[in-house]
């Protein structure tokens, strides 16, 4: 199943700049190997923002949620998800 999944990240203003370095790193890190396992084949930050759009190739709900709820900055994000169908249109 394909799912659109917009992330708007949102820490805290006082959360110390180590903590959200280390955050940012390990995110990093999670997002990449998600990336190469063909789950989350498309990752666009949204220009001027703290925020992404992405496309993600799971088997269901369950699957998505999981991941993104293992995503570090998953506390500090608001998540928009929206599944797709084919077009009939698309070639």
């Amino acid at each position: 199943m394909l799912f659109m999944v917009r992330m708007q990240v949102n820490l805290p203003p006082d959360m110390p700049a180590d903590r959200a370095d280390k955050l940012k790193a390990n995110e990093k890190a999670l997002a990449q190997q998600m990336q190469r396992s063909g789950k989350w084949p498309h990752l666009w930050r949204v220009t001027g923002r703290y925020a992404n759009v992405s496309i993600f190739d799971v088997e269901d709900n369950d699957e998505l949620h999981q991941m993104l709820s293992s995503l570090p900055l998953f506390p500090y994000m608001d998540v928009v998800v929206t599944a797709l169908s084919r077009h009939p249109s698309a070639v």
